[in-house]
Formats: structure tokens, sequence, C-alpha cells
């Protein structure tokens, strides 16, 4: 049965049709400060404690699921974050049509589906191609966050960004199981309370990596996996 599409009348959130005009983020938000994004939000509590955190960075959450986006707006609006907004859409067509090159502070990937059936794994979210565009986006010095509950997903991520020239780990080993002051998103205490563990990685855009080149931009077609339609709103 399909669920039903709720309208989002949050003023902290942005409609993806925007996207296709262009959108101007410090008009979005009002002022010039860093930006960040967190790819895939749930239904709000990591962006929510980081957006408290770093005041003086302007976040965008996005994720695929209409409700997700509803919960987290209603937090956002109840906390009365003035550097946080919400959008519904996929993750290749942000990175593509709504962000200059060399333009976020810090991107953060936590727990995407795994696809944990071997012949599933070609639609894992994170890939060489993907990482490539984040590299793209990312200021030289931004953060790379990404977290996952499975270890072999944690091992393939590992593995790419070590073959990807542009990320520089900033850990002592390429993966961990805890972030100190790194904040916990309700799906990640849920393994943590069964004592199942989570693995963290952080990457810096290498400082000494120069320009990225333009082909990591390149427009990418809609893998399966991914939504690329949804019943609409007149938020939509």
């Amino acid at each position: 049965m399909t669920q039903r599409t709720i309208d989002i009348t949050s003023p902290n959130f942005i409609s993806a049709e925007g996207l296709r005009d262009g959108i101007s983020w410090p008009d979005v938000f009002g002022n010039k400060h860093p930006l960040a994004l967190e790819i895939g939000c749930g239904t709000g509590h990591f962006i929510i404690e980081r957006a408290s955190q770093q005041p003086c960075t302007n976040f965008i959450a996005i994720d695929i699921y209409n409700k997700g986006c509803w919960k987290t707006c209603k937090k956002i609006d109840a906390a009365g974050l003035p550097n946080l907004r919400v959008m519904r859409t996929e993750a290749c067509y942000l990175l593509e049509s709504g962000f200059s090159r060399e333009s976020l502070g810090a991107v953060y990937i936590n727990c995407p589906d795994p696809w944990p059936k071997k012949r599933h794994r070609k639609r894992r979210l994170v890939n060489r191609d993907f990482l490539q565009t984040i590299l793209t986006c990312l200021s030289p010095g931004g953060d790379f966050y990404f977290s996952t509950d499975v270890a072999d997903y944690a091992l393939d991520v590992a593995e790419l960004l070590a073959a990807t020239n542009g990320f520089k780990n900033q850990l002592d080993q390429q993966v961990v199981h805890h972030l100190p002051g790194y904040p916990t998103s309700k799906y990640m205490q849920r393994f943590l309370d069964k004592g199942q563990p989570i693995y963290f990685q952080h990457q810096h855009r290498d400082l000494a990596s120069g320009a990225i080149p333009i082909t990591g931009m390149e427009k990418t077609v809609p893998r399966r996996g991914f939504r690329s339609r949804w019943p609409r709103a007149h938020n939509e």
C-alpha cells in the first residue's frame, strides 16, 4: 500500500523544484557562513545536534523519504535553529545541481542502505564515482564523514577512499568505533544499545591535492536502488 505523502509546510523546508532555477544559499540562510550537507537525514536526530554544535555553519539535510523530511522539519521548528534546512531530493542530483565546485565545508553520510546481498551491492550509494563527485564539491580541507553498521561496507568505503586521490585520512586507522563529539542518530543508537558497533571514517579533502578534475561533476544517470520519482505533494 502506498504511504500518504505529507505536505510539508515548514519554513525550513526547501522544495527541490528550486534546483531547476538555481539556489543561492546565502539568500536561503541570510548569510555567507560555510555550508555542510547531510545525505540521508532520517528523522533528524544527528543533524539537529550537529547544527546546534556549530551555529556558524549552515546545514542542508536531505532524504528521499517524505515522512523523514517532515519529522526533521518539525524538530528544526521546535528547536528554532536558523542554520538548518531540509530538502527531499536524491544526493547525486543535488550535488550536481545545487552546489558549485569547492562550496561544501563538510559532507556527512550516516548509515546508508547497505544493500547487504552481494548481488545488490552495486546499488550502494558510496562508490568510486560518487566519492569523486563529493571530492569536487568539497572545499580544500573540507571534511567527509561516513558511518555504517555493516563491516564489509565500511571496509569497501575505506578501500575506495584510500584509492581516491584527494582524500586524506584524519584518524589513527582507517575505521574506528567512536568519534569524540560526533552526534548519534536514532538508527545508530538502536545498534549501540544492542552492543553492536558502528564503523566511522573521517577524511579531509587534501590541501595538497590541487584542483579536482571537472570530470568529477559529470551528470550521473539515476541508478537502480534510488528513487527518481515519488508521489507529488504541493511542496515538491
